[in-house]
């Protein structure tokens, strides 16, 4: 039961610091997970990361996997709701004040300054996670690969985690 409780109350705390998405807190979750509660090592936490991220669905199934791994089905269900009933009652809060400073100038200021923190926070999530995958050379050059494919080519995403995947089984 404390095992619940402790996924609870990270997930709770952590949905707090979702800006722009679960995404946005992937460092802290790993830190939390990996470094300083040792449910996982780095390797399980991309593992689990990659098949969230392969799986159909919103972003975050990656908390209900860590949440399913420390505590059963139960701390999946539990991740899950923890992470969304805080952020989802804070955004009830602000979304009720929000539209009377339609014209304020700080308003229009924060907008402005959500996107680029938003974009550092998935950007060093990114770099914590191609550390994790990047184990030898043959990876870190598919990670090079992927990278300049996405940004040089109009290749859909599923064609790169295939490709990906066949090279995976072929030179594992």
């Amino acid at each position: 039961m404390s095992q619940l409780w402790s996924v609870i109350l990270l997930f709770s705390k952590l949905s707090l610091l979702a800006v722009g998405g679960v995404n946005s807190t992937l460092p802290a979750i790993l830190r939390e997970v990996v470094d300083e509660k040792h449910w996982m090592s780095l390797r399980q936490f991309s593992q689990l990361f990659a098949i969230a991220q392969a799986a159909p669905g919103p972003n975050m199934l990656i908390v209900a996997l860590i949440g399913e791994q420390q505590a059963g089905i139960t701390g999946g269900i539990a991740a899950t709701i923890a992470t969304v009933t805080p952020a989802g009652i804070l955004v009830l809060l602000v979304a009720s004040v929000w539209d009377r400073f339609q014209r304020a100038r700080w308003r229009r200021v924060l907008q402005a300054a959500i996107l680029p923190i938003t974009a550092g926070l998935v950007l060093s999530a990114g770099i914590f996670l191609v550390r994790a995958a990047d184990t030898n050379l043959m990876f870190g050059a598919m990670t090079l690969i992927a990278i300049i494919l996405t940004l040089q080519s109009k290749l859909h995403p599923l064609w790169l985690l295939g490709g990906g995947a066949l090279a995976g089984l072929l030179f594992s």
